[in-house]
């Protein structure tokens, strides 16, 4: 289990410095690069004159070579590098800008602050950084609730689901993931333009993310100061949910910090009526939003300490 030890590697390197701003500047990010390439073949393939069928088949040939090129570079970057504990460091330190640990803690954190002093304008300015509804509808119940669930969706797409793949295949397994997350990030919309084009990159992420989701849920109902109501919410509710993935991570956090998430809310104009998880339960405020960093800090502690203790063993 080498790759694990390079997981806790790429983590604590995260934790510590993020992806500096002026690195940024210079070399852009790896995801950039391959939201470039997306866009160039969502561009040259993506037809309208087609046919549904048409585009659907040429969606699965661009999923299939943007994650087969992505994974084929970094699985050749690999075999390069020499062995042993220099291997999985090195391995660690090229898999670093993959997770996004520090990153999502500081975009939550910048949602928490204002809100917490009243500012409700500052707050809904940066929740819209982090989800795709209408931020200028939220009230303050509406920002918390959509900052707690992007802090749960994220901790399982954007730390928990790259580091189980990078675990199990090394920097093939990461990268591999992180073009399949991009291109549904990108493509994988049910819009007149990608519902057909988008579908094999959709699918395709929905699978990559059925065991992670389901691990993010348990680290946090492990970690939840009301443990016995995360299991139930998670067990109860995360199948009402939208996704088949997220539902696990957002019903075990709505019922650790004993909030209700989800609901209606409101996309382009439009109303979408989502389901309530842990319905029962309060609308959350500012404070829980820290209080769900703080049990995302532990769970991805607790990730961490076992990709170290299996890299040891």
């Amino acid at each position: 289990m080498s790759f694990a030890g390079a997981m806790a590697v790429a983590m604590a390197v995260d934790a510590l410095i993020g992806w500096p701003d002026w690195l940024f500047a210079r070399v852009g990010h790896p995801v950039t690069w391959l939201g470039r390439l997306i866009t160039a073949v969502d561009t040259g393939w993506n037809r309208t004159s087609a046919s549904p069928a048409q585009r659907r088949a040429a969606g699965i040939a661009a999923a299939t070579l943007v994650i087969a090129l992505a994974a084929s570079l970094a699985w050749a970057v690999q075999i390069v590098l020499p062995a042993g504990w220099t291997r999985i460091v090195l391995i660690g330190i090229l898999a670093w800008p993959l997770v996004a640990l520090r990153s999502l803690h500081d975009h939550v954190a910048a949602v928490a602050d204002p809100l917490a002093s009243g500012d409700v304008t500052g707050a809904r300015a940066a929740v819209s950084r982090i989800v795709g509804r209408d931020a200028a509808t939220l009230d303050d119940a509406g920002i918390a609730r959509a900052t707690i669930e992007s802090l749960a969706e994220n901790a399982s797409d954007g730390i928990v689901a790259p580091a189980f793949w990078g675990a199990l295949f090394g920097l093939p397994g990461i990268v591999g993931y992180k073009a399949i997350n991009t291109l549904d990030s990108m493509i994988g919309h049910r819009t007149a333009r990608h519902e057909a084009f988008g579908w094999a990159s959709a699918r395709i992420d929905d699978l990559a993310n059925l065991i992670p989701a389901r691990l993010t849920g348990l680290l946090f109902v492990l970690l939840a100061s009301q443990r016995a109501q995360a299991w139930s919410c998670m067990l109860r509710d995360a199948s009402r949910h939208r996704s088949p993935n997220a539902g696990w991570p957002e019903a075990a956090m709505a019922g650790g910090l004993g909030v209700r998430l989800s609901g209606p809310r409101i996309y382009h104009s439009s109303v979408a009526k989502e389901p309530w998880l842990n319905e029962a339960a309060r609308d959350p405020v500012a404070a829980d939003i820290r209080r769900g960093l703080k049990l995302y800090r532990r769970a991805m502690m607790l990730l961490a300490a076992i990709f170290a203790i299996l890299a040891l063993v």
